[in-house]
């Protein structure tokens, strides 16, 4: 399972409504890829469709999607949103990080 919080929710849907899109039939794709100070990044998008090999997640109103090799490293995580004076915008927090990097956009999973 992946989760979203209600900040993190709130400002996707603002985010969908500007760009055209309906987080009733638009999806949140959260992936990981190679790359970033710590090894592995997170990668954080809209899609249209699901592709084959995807797993749908649905929670707090969201469809997301992860793709097959992601799913490893992103199972338990939740997709965080702060914007205060120290604010990071969009934030993962993974449960499965060994190492993260000070901007919190890429981790180790060993």
């Amino acid at each position: 399972m992946v989760f979203i919080s209600e900040e993190a929710k709130n400002k996707l849907i603002s985010i969908m409504k500007k760009e055209g899109l309906s987080h009733h039939v638009s999806f949140i794709r959260f992936g990981v890829k190679t790359g970033g100070c710590s090894g592995l990044s997170y990668e954080l998008t809209f899609d249209q469709k699901k592709q084959k090999g995807d797993r749908l997640f649905q929670h707090k109103e969201m469809k997301i999607l992860v793709d097959q090799s992601s799913i490893s490293y992103l199972e338990g995580i939740t997709l965080e949103y702060s914007d205060g004076l120290n604010g990071k915008g969009f934030y993962f927090n993974n449960p499965k990080a060994k190492h993260t990097c000070g901007c919190g956009k890429s981790f180790s999973s060993s």
